[in-house]
């Protein structure tokens, strides 16, 4: 029997709550994080986006970039037009076959040096002011379809049928102060090649900026001359990106801002265009024989050279809606 003052005590256990931090907070850092990890997977879907652009369109990009800012190139381009119409980042046409904007055409060789006749069709001869008229209408119809019917201006003259595709307040044509074309204008091209394919005739693309100048005016700087040059070849590109046969450009040409058609108004989008002219036989031949071309007469060979042609370019600027050019004293000399 234990004695009294050897009985044990009896222990006594206190069980303490333990208190949780994360009891004010709940499930809110998951919603946060969700937010995150979706924000994180749209940054990556629009740099993958941008990534299966053109690769042609960014090398151009690139070398614009390089080449040096315009101070500024007037009205005319929307800023949602850098890269193409609003929401759109991958074009909606097909991309050439060889990654350089030539693709198989009518009148293209083999690998064997022998020409592709696999889909031949006949050709046309747009020689007539009724035929070149017919050929006016159809380019209309591509433009209207494009949403680019104010954009696109034509009409003939003794030398053929003069296209001028220009900026208006609302559209552009290029990407300000570069040489790559907007989604609307390159698509428009492309469908224009199927046309010129099946022609014929010749043409001479011309490139035209206003008189805005470049931060660089030094003789070395990338100048108007520079872009216009770049533009008229860039279209060259996209028109035999649709099937049109690089035989059928007889010249590329920049004028940079020395042909404004608006001489009111310099920097007008009207002034920043590119120029189609699609030649009658006789005016390719003597342009060709200007240069002592094989087959097109002999080089030195002098050519009548007339005056110009004032009223069929008053037609123009009419159908433009621009006043009339005060015509300066006519061959004072």
């Amino acid at each position: 029997m234990l004695k009294p003052h050897e009985k044990h005590d009896q222990a006594i256990i206190k069980r303490a709550g333990k208190k949780h931090d994360d009891d004010g907070h709940g499930g809110a850092w998951k919603v946060a994080f969700a937010d995150f990890c979706l924000a994180l997977l749209s940054l990556f879907l629009v740099l993958w986006l941008i990534a299966a652009r053109e690769q042609q369109a960014m090398k151009e990009i690139m070398m614009d970039a390089l080449a040096g800012s315009r101070q500024g190139e007037g009205q005319g381009v929307m800023p949602e037009q850098k890269g193409g119409p609003r929401g759109s980042l991958i074009d909606r046409f097909p991309m050439p076959r060889d990654g350089m904007g030539d693709t198989r055409t009518e009148g293209s060789k083999t690998k064997d040096g022998k020409p592709d006749t696999a889909d031949a069709k006949p050709k046309m001869s747009y020689q007539t002011p009724e035929d070149l008229m017919a050929l006016s209408r159809a380019l209309d119809k591509l433009s209207d379809e494009a949403g680019l019917k104010s954009n696109l201006q034509s009409v003939v003259t003794p030398h053929g049928l003069r296209v001028m595709l220009h900026d208006t307040d609302k559209q552009g044509m290029f990407v300000r102060g570069s040489a790559v074309p907007t989604d609307r204008f390159r698509k428009l091209l492309r469908e224009m090649g199927p046309i010129f394919a099946q022609m014929e005739n010749q043409m001479l693309i011309v490139g035209h900026t206003d008189s805005m100048q470049y931060a660089n005016t030094g003789y070395d700087g990338y100048s108007n001359w520079t872009l216009s040059a770049n533009r008229a070849m860039s279209a060259r590109a996209q028109l035999l990106a649709g099937s049109m046969n690089p035989e059928s450009v007889l010249q590329v040409v920049g004028m940079a801002d020395r042909a404004p058609l608006d001489t009111k108004n310099a920097g007008a989008g009207v002034n920043r265009r590119i120029e189609l002219l699609i030649l009658t036989r006789g005016q390719a031949d003597s342009i060709a024989s200007m240069f002592g071309m094989a087959g097109q007469g002999a080089q030195g060979q002098e050519l009548e050279v007339g005056a110009p042609d004032s009223s069929t370019l008053q037609r123009l600027r009419d159908k433009l809606g621009l006043p009339a050019k005060k015509e300066q004293a006519e061959h004072a000399n």
